[in-house]
């Protein structure tokens, strides 16, 4: 069944790739995926949540439970709007600081996994990749 298991095999690989970055992140506090959406929020600056877990293509329910951990170490801020059920996030200064730090070696594991994969190869799997996620949402 795995060979043949599209779930599978994309969350295989994903956990495989996740667990490169977290060993090159290791010494930066952050996680790949805390990493992940702390660049992207500092790019949005402050933002509601549902839009940012529209922009970033995440369950809401799961996107809360990541910033609530991410909220207790200090590297964002969660707060409420005029409209309690809006609740907003932004990057606060300590979490700034620890892209910062973790910057370096993101861009190092990711340099060693485009240097082995080939720029060429990753450019076809990103247009492969984009179209299985369009497959899947047209049929959720």
């Amino acid at each position: 069944m795995g060979a043949e298991c599209v779930y599978f095999n994309l969350k295989k690989t994903s956990r495989m790739v996740g667990q490169m970055y977290n060993r090159h992140m290791r010494n930066s506090g952050l996680k790949g995926t805390q990493y992940t959406l702390l660049r992207a929020l500092s790019h949005s600056g402050r933002v509601a949540v549902s839009k940012f877990a529209e922009r970033m293509d995440i369950d809401r329910t799961t996107l809360t439970r990541n910033l609530k951990l991410l909220e207790k170490e200090g590297l964002i801020r969660i707060e409420s709007g005029q409209d309690r059920r809006v609740r907003f996030i932004e990057l606060t200064d300590e979490g700034d600081a620890a892209l910062k730090k973790a910057q370096p070696l993101w861009v190092k594991a990711q340099s060693e996994m485009l240097e082995r994969i080939g720029p060429d190869r990753w450019k076809a799997m990103m247009q492969e990749l984009e179209q299985i996620s369009q497959a899947a949402k047209e049929l959720t």
